[in-house]
């Protein structure tokens, strides 16, 4: 399974790893330097997923004694 297929619970997981393994100072260079890389390229996923999701989440408002769904983006730009 490749980075871009991980669950972001698992991206995350191994992203913590990675810094936790790079913390300890103990890898030759050029394995710090493969983690470092693996870290970069986790951390664009994690923010990706992330991204999307702020997407997708949904308020609830209450119009005319109903209460309706609608994206958060159109309630931000409601209020500007």
């Amino acid at each position: 399974m490749t980075a871009e297929e991980l669950p972001f619970e698992d991206a995350l997981a191994r992203l913590e790893s990675l810094v936790d393994r790079l913390e300890h100072g103990d890898l030759a260079l050029e394995e710090a330097l493969t983690a470092f890389e693996q870290g970069v390229r986790l951390t664009r996923q994690c923010a990706a997923q992330l991204e999307q999701a702020e997407r997708r989440v949904d308020e609830l408002v209450e119009e005319g004694g109903e209460w309706l769904r609608r994206p958060l983006d159109e309630a931000v730009e409601d209020e500007s």
